[in-house]
C-alpha cells in the first residue's frame, strides 16, 4: 500500500525503526541498568531509587521466582499500583523469562478470578491493600506463590515504618486478610539476594505480557504481547518524538496506572530507554497530592488521559507550577476534548499530542507531530513501520474522505488473544491487519480522524468497558428480567455507564442494583445511570439492539 502519510512527517523522523535492536526487554533494561547505573530511575513519596539499584532488586526477584522451579514463560500477576516495588517486580520477572499478567488492584475477586484462571498465572505480586481479594479467589486460581508487599517496603527503615502505621493503623486501608502461605517482598529480595539468577535465552517471539482487554467481544481476554511487539513500540515512540536526552535528564510523569499498556510503554520503558526519571503517584485521584508531587521535579514528558488533564486545570494550585521544562504531553486512551486541550495549552504552553492505539497495539499506532502548535482533532499519522488502512465491511480499503473501520499493521501489533485462537481469527485480515473496530475517516494528508465505533465498548477515563461484561453482571441480580447496557457522554469521564434494565421484580430499584454492582464490577465499569422500561428494543431473533438505544440518546 502507499504509505501517504510519509509525506506529512516531520523532517528527521524515519519511515522505519529496526525492531530488532534489541533481542527482548529484558535486553534492553539490561543495557539501560547498565549506561545509567548511577542516575535516578524512579521516585515515589520522596524516596529515590537508582538504575543500579532496580537492576540489583530486580535480579533477586528473579533468581527467587526460579528458585521456586517455574518453566521459561510461566505467567506471573502483579497486582500493584505505581509504587516502587512494581518497576522491581517488572523487571525481575522478564529477566527470570516469566511473562507478566498486569492485574488492576482495585478487581473484585469475579474479575481477579476469571484473570488468574484464564492466564493460568502460578504466582502473584500484590499490595497488602488488596490481599484479602487475592484471598477470596486462591482455592479456585492456579496460583502456587503469593507476594505480599507494602507500601512502605521501600522507603527506608523508619519512614518505611511510619507509611505502614498510618496505612494500616490511622488510614485503615488494609482490610485483615488469610494468606498463611505467602511471603513478603522484603522476605524474597532477602531470599533471592543469596540465589543467582540463572541467564534465560529471551528472542523476540517470546512472550512478554498478557494485556487483558475485552477486544472485539466483551470477555475479557490477554493480548498477546511478545517481546518484540514492545520493543517495537518503545522505538517507534522514540523515533516520533525525538527528544533531546543529552541536556538534562528527563523527566516522566507516571500517573497513570503501569498496569495499563499506555502508562507501560510511555512512561515505563520510554524512560528506561532514554535514560529518564519516573515520578510515580501512587494514586492520582488525589488531585492535591498529585500537583504537590509535580511541584517538587522537573517534569519534560507527561503522558495523561483527558480526564486527568482536564482534573489539574480545575486545581487553582496546579496552574502556580513551573512548566517551562515541559517538553511533549501525550494524550491517549479516551479522546481528547478539545476545550480541554486548548485550556492546557494557554496555561503551560505545551500542547497535548493526541495519538491513538489499543492493548492489541502496545499500544501507540498512531500520533500527531510532536511540533504541532494547537489542537489537531485528529489522532495524527501511523508511526514509524506502522501501516494504517481503512476498510469497508467486506475487508476492502475505502477511499480518502469515506468512514470506514481502522486496520493496523506493523511490528507492534500482538500474536494475538492467549488461547483463543477463533477470536485472533476474528481480529485480524489475511494480510496481517488488527481490526480496531473503531470508525474512522483518512484524508489525502495520511491524518486519520475517528467518527465512531463499530463495536460497543465504552472508554470511562481511558479504561474499556464492556457491556456484555456489565449485562452479565447484572442479569444475575434475581429482580432483573433484562438488561442493556450503552455509554453516554460524561463530562468528567469522557463516557459513563448507563444501564436499561426490564425489572422482574417491580419492588427493585435503581439504589439497589447500584449497590448489587459496587459488589462485582471495579469502580469505573459502574453504572452511573438506571433507566427501567417496560420492554427493550430487539431485532426479530431477540437480540437487544444497543445502537437503538444509543441514537435515542443522541436525538433527545
Amino acid at each position: 500500500m502507499e504509505k501517504i502519510w510519509l509525506k506529512s512527517y516531520p523532517e528527521g523522523v524515519p519511515a522505519e525503526i529496526d525492531a530488532t535492536l534489541y533481542r527482548s526487554v529484558a535486553h534492553l533494561m539490561e543495557e539501560s541498568f547498565r549506561k545509567y547505573a548511577d542516575r535516578n530511575a524512579y521516585v515515589c513519596m520522596d524516596k529515590f531509587l537508582t538504575y543500579a539499584e532496580v537492576d540489583q532488586m530486580s535480579q533477586k526477584v528473579g533468581a527467587w521466582l526460579q528458585s521456586k522451579g517455574l518453566k521459561k514463560g510461566a505467567r506471573v500477576a502483579i497486582m500493584l499500583p505505581n509504587v516502587l516495588q512494581y518497576p522491581v517486580a517488572m523487571a525481575g520477572i522478564l529477566r527470570a523469562g516469566y511473562t507478566v499478567v498486569n492485574v488492576n488492584p482495585l478487581y473484585t475477586p469475579r474479575e481477579l478470578q476469571h484473570q488468574l484462571n484464564d492466564s493460568g498465572a502460578e504466582a502473584i505480586f500484590v499490595l497488602e491493600n488488596f490481599a484479602t481479594t487475592v484471598e477470596q479467589v486462591l482455592a479456585q486460581s492456579p496460583l502456587k506463590h503469593v507476594v505480599v508487599a507494602s507500601m512502605g517496603d521501600l522507603l527506608g527503615g523508619l519512614k518505611g515504618a511510619i507509611v505502614n502505621f498510618v496505612v494500616r493503623n490511622v488510614k485503615k486501608m488494609v482490610p485483615a486478610f488469610s494468606l498463611p502461605n505467602a511471603v513478603s517482598f522484603k522476605q524474597v529480595l532477602a531470599e533471592g539476594g543469596r540465589l543467582p539468577l540463572n541467564p534465560v535465552q529471551l528472542g523476540h517471539d517470546d512472550v512478554a505480557f498478557l494485556q487483558y482487554t475485552g477486544g472485539t467481544t466483551g470477555v475479557s481476554k490477554g493480548a498477546v504481547l511478545l517481546h518484540r511487539n514492545v520493543v517495537a513500540n518503545v522505538l517507534q515512540n522514540e523515533a516520533w518524538l525525538g527528544m533531546e536526552t543529552e541536556a538534562e535528564q528527563l523527566g516522566f510523569v507516571c500517573a497513570l496506572p503501569l498496569y495499563h499498556i499506555y502508562s507501560l510503554t510511555i512512561s515505563a520503558f520510554m524512560g528506561l530507554r532514554l535514560g529518564g526519571m519516573n515520578l510515580l503517584i501512587p494514586n492520582p485521584r488525589d488531585i492535591p497530592g498529585f500537583v504537590k508531587e509535580l511541584g517538587k521535579h522537573r517534569m519534560h514528558v507527561f503522558p495523561a488521559v483527558n480526564t486527568l488533564y482536564n482534573a489539574l486545570l480545575n486545581n487553582p494550585e496546579f496552574a502556580k507550577l513551573d512548566f517551562s521544562s515541559y517538553q511533549v504531553c501525550n494524550g491517549g486512551g479516551m479522546s481528547v476534548q478539545r476545550a480541554v486541550a486548548d485550556r492546557w495549552l494557554k496555561l503551560t504552553g505545551t500542547p497535548i499530542i493526541e495519538g491513538y492505539g489499543m492493548s492489541e497495539t502496545s499500544p501507540v499506532a498512531t500520533a500527531n507531530r510532536v511540533d504541532i502548535k494547537e489542537f489537531t482533532g485528529t489522532i495524527g499519522l501511523p508511526i514509524p513501520s506502522t501501516e494504517v488502512s481503512i476498510l469497508d465491511d467486506n475487508g476492502n480499503p475505502v477511499p480518502f474522505g469515506q468512514a470506514g473501520e481502522i486496520a493496523i499493521r506493523g511490528p507492534q501489533v500482538m500474536a494475538g488473544y492467549w488461547n483463543r485462537p477463533e477470536e485472533t481469527a476474528k481480529s485480524m485480515t489475511p494480510d496481517g491487519f488488527f481490526k480496531t473496530g473503531d470508525v474512522g475517516i483518512m484524508d489525502e494528508r495520511g491524518y486519520t480522524r475517528i467518527v465512531d465505533r463499530k463495536k460497543d465498548m465504552i472508554i470511562v477515563s481511558g479504561f474499556n468497558v464492556y457491556p456484555n461484561e456489565i449485562e452479565e453482571v447484572v442479569a444475575g441480580h434475581p429482580g432483573v428480567l433484562e438488561v442493556a447496557c450503552i455509554g453516554v457522554p460524561d463530562n468528567n469521564s469522557g463516557e459513563a455507564v448507563k444501564l436499561f434494565v426490564v425489572r422482574k421484580d417491580a419492588s427493585l430499584t435503581a439504589e439497589q442494583l447500584l449497590d448489587f454492582c459496587k459488589h462485582e464490577l471495579t469502580a469505573y465499569k459502574k453504572p452511573k445511570y438506571i433507566e427501567f422500561r417496560d420492554e427493550l428494543p430487539k431485532t426479530n431473533v431477540g437480540k437487544i439492539l444497543r445502537r437503538q438505544l444509543r441514537d435515542e440518546k443522541k436525538a433527545a
